[in-house]
């Protein structure tokens, strides 16, 4: 039995060599696929850790421009926040309250003290809001202008005032209305470019920046009465591009135009004017001066 088991273990030298050889080969293929397991590992690893800092970089970056535009403050007239504007501002519901309600008694705060005495915000948030308040210009230049006004009103002479027609005011009598400054008055003047002429005073109220008091002393001074030079615009004609240059109007609003009209055979009266979507309400008297059924 022995002996039969000792015959399976002698090799001569060919058998010899050829199993070396195989534990040559073995060794040599183990080593290499751990080499090569090794490097394909770190060049997956690689390739997945340059993806994610590829896809981790834009998410940053991201962030960063929505950090930047959350933090970023554009200039605003106080008197006209918000809920939403003072609640991001970091006003508390209370002190919106106040200056909403300052506001419909028809008052205008004119500086970053007064927004301060009527809302109550604390100093630190007033410190970090109001370098970002933007009053009219009259406001700005308000101590100038009560001077004139008393050297006008004094008791050795009264200005007398002669009403003229808007749609012929000069830059210089502009500028003589109470809270008009240089500036508000080439803005009048413009507007009334855009249009050839005014068609009512009640146009000034929605022109940003001129103030109650303002359209007080402009309605004293001035009417209208030459409507010679407006702009008539066909509305049943136009395109919506063309529509869409209309002051008063935008690209939506003439959209909408040309749907109606499509619709129901062009736009007749003002009747009609009041059925289109998103005309807005308040100027529609002032809008139908200006059009050509």
């Amino acid at each position: 039995m022995m002996k039969n088991l000792k015959s399976y273990f002698l090799f001569s030298n060919e058998h010899r060599s050829g199993i070396f050889l195989l534990f040559i080969i073995i060794i040599l293929v183990q080593l290499g696929y751990f080499f090569l397991k090794e490097i394909v590992i770190n060049n997956d690893t690689n390739s997945n850790d340059k993806a994610w800092l590829l896809v981790q970089n834009e998410i940053d970056s991201l962030k960063n421009i929505q950090y930047t535009k959350k933090d970023i403050i554009y200039p605003f007239n106080p008197n006209y926040i918000t809920d939403y504007k003072g609640y991001k501002l970091g006003m508390s519901i209370e002190q919106i309250d106040r200056l909403l309600v300052y506001r419909k008694a028809g008052k205008f705060v004119n500086s970053a003290q007064e927004f301060q005495q009527v809302t109550k915000v604390s100093d630190d948030l007033l410190a970090k809001i109001s370098p970002y308040f933007k009053f009219p210009d009259w406001v700005s230049n308000k101590s100038k202008t009560k001077e004139q006004k008393f050297y006008k009103y004094s008791a050795n002479e009264k200005e007398k005032i002669v009403k003229k027609d808007i749609n012929s005011a000069s830059r210089e009598d502009l500028i003589a209305v109470y809270g008009i400054g240089e500036k508000l008055a080439d803005k009048i003047l413009i507007e009334k470019e855009k249009f050839g002429a005014f068609v009512s005073m009640d146009q000034f109220q929605f022109i940003w920046g001129i103030s109650p008091e303002a359209i007080e002393d402009l309605n004293k001074r001035f009417f209208v009465n030459n409507l010679s030079a407006i702009n008539k615009i066909a509305i049943n004609d136009l395109s919506q591009k063309e529509l869409a240059k209309f002051p008063y109007f935008n690209y939506s609003l003439a959209k909408e135009i040309v749907v109606y009209r499509s619709m129901n055979g062009g736009i007749k009266n003002f009747d009609d004017l009041t059925k289109i979507k998103g005309m807005p309400n308040e100027k529609i008297k002032i809008i139908a001066l200006y059009l050509e059924f």
